[in-house]
């Protein structure tokens, strides 16, 4: 099925603001136009689903913006042989994307709801090299490690050490760190040998990595 006008025209203005911020990466490029947006966003928003803004998923959450989400998996450098650890799952969008880029990407998600939601749509994209599962993200997931990458969508106060242990060498975690209550700033560290290197990448607002499973939803 040929994707919608609206549908074509909002990836094609994508991809201008990546060019216009020096981001041309052929592969990435190509992991989020075989991966259609629309599909993970409530038909109600179709029509922006490919602007900058974040916007409302199911149990109260919400994804990221485009531009923000391929900024950072950019600086994941991700590639074909890496395992991923996504805390944050959503609507499976980030999930799905890195699939196309690493070889396995595992996906935690405190609802049940986003997770059954976000399978349906990656088992729809035939892809198999992803594993979603409802879990507390606060805990990782050390007995799937040591992982490549890992890559989190809410904010940490202080260095998140479990995520860091988790790490291979080389490996790089990419998650906000900073006050709960204000602004935070994107950090990448890199793992090499027994110390890392950080880099700050942007300020954000993210909301804390909540505690536990949700019961009901």
């Amino acid at each position: 099925m040929k994707p919608s006008l609206s549908e074509r025209e909002g990836f094609a203005a994508f991809v201008l603001r990546m060019r216009s911020i020096g981001l041309t990466d052929q592969r990435l490029i190509g992991a989020f136009e075989t991966t259609p947006r629309m599909s993970f966003v409530n038909g109600s928003l179709g029509n922006v689903a490919y602007g900058k803004g974040s916007l409302p998923i199911d149990c109260g959450e919400f994804i990221e913006g485009i531009d923000l989400q391929a900024r950072l998996i950019k600086a994941l450098e991700l590639e074909p042989t890496h395992r991923v650890l996504e805390i944050g799952t959503g609507s499976g969008f980030t999930a799905a994307v890195m699939s196309r880029l690493a070889g396995r990407v595992l996906s935690l998600e405190r609802y049940r709801t986003l997770v059954e939601a976000a399978q349906q749509r990656i088992q729809a994209l035939k892809i198999e090299n992803c594993i979603l599962k409802q879990a507390d993200g606060r805990q990782g997931s050390s007995h799937d490690g040591p992982f490549d990458r890992i890559i989190v969508w809410a904010a940490f106060e202080t260095l998140p050490k479990p995520f860091v242990d988790l790490l291979s060498s080389n490996g790089v975690l990419i998650a906000p760190i900073g006050p709960t209550d204000g602004t935070q700033t994107i950090s990448r560290l890199l793992k090499v040998g027994s110390r890392f290197e950080q880099q700050e990448l942007m300020p954000v607002r993210f909301l804390p990595l909540a505690e536990g499973m949700a019961a009901a939803l």
